[in-house]
């Protein structure tokens, strides 16, 4: 069994909220730098820098799971992630459906980019990537899990845009493969309702800076990197660690 360095939740210069300096070239030179065996590129609302980074990333020996971070309509955070191309293209066309037609003001939310492997600009989005989808939590929930998906709500100990402050409660039937924590996290989510007991917790940075690549991390015990395996520990205890 090998114990895998992660960091779950990146974003990249396509979050409004990512800096300048989070392209992918620089992201993999980072997470490398790091030390870390598994990224998840983790925009908001989008999935256009994830075969890229993941291409790069294999050949510096990083795993890299692809997805979104999605923003449900109760405006909850949750990591999505997907193992084929084909079902990540088909996830971001759900996405499209559901993302209200809002204008982005790069002046006030930051610009939206997607970028090549030379940093050079390809495109911008125009649509804002931080809105609300049209979508509850369950309804995504249960669209990721019905496309063989991960879904794991996001930093559940922040004080904004998490299940905790927004619901202040885990809705029971609730099927996450894990719960993410930011900070150092709350030994009181075993009281909540809704909590199964079994879930485990994993510790991400959501990196929206280059320095801050890998300052959170989990460790994830497994015989070697694939999205399969990496479920499968999520759902084995004693196999997920946290640190950073």
């Amino acid at each position: 069994m090998n114990r895998y360095r992660a960091d779950l939740h990146i974003h990249t210069v396509l979050s409004p909220c990512g800096d300048l300096d989070m392209s992918p070239v620089k992201i993999v030179e980072a997470a490398s730098f790091q030390g870390l065996d598994i990224i998840g590129i983790t925009d908001h609302n989008s999935t256009h820098h994830c075969e890229l980074i993941s291409k790069m990333a294999s050949r510096q020996g990083i795993f890299v799971l692809m997805g979104a971070e999605i923003t449900t309509k109760e405006e909850v955070h949750c990591l999505a992630f997907f193992e084929k191309l084909d079902t990540l293209k088909e996830f971001q066309n759900y996405i499209d459906v559901a993302l209200p037609d809002t204008a982005n003001d790069p002046d006030t939310f930051g610009p939206q980019l997607v970028v090549d492997e030379d940093e050079n600009i390809l495109r911008e989005e125009k649509r804002l990537l931080i809105s609300a989808l049209n979508i509850s939590l369950e309804q995504a929930e249960q669209k990721v899990h019905s496309m063989n998906g991960i879904f794991i709500p996001a930093h559940i100990d922040k004080s904004r845009f998490s299940i905790l402050s927004q619901l202040g409660f885990i809705p029971f039937g609730l099927k996450a493969d894990a719960f993410e924590f930011w900070g150092q996290g709350n030994p009181e989510i075993a009281k909540l309702p809704g909590y199964d007991g079994k879930t485990p917790f994993i510790r991400s940075s959501d990196a929206h800076f280059i320095e801050q690549i890998g300052s959170k991390f989990s460790y994830i015990e497994m015989e070697n990197r694939s999205f399969e395996n990496i479920r499968t520990a999520f759902h084995t205890k004693g196999r997920i660690s946290l640190a950073g």
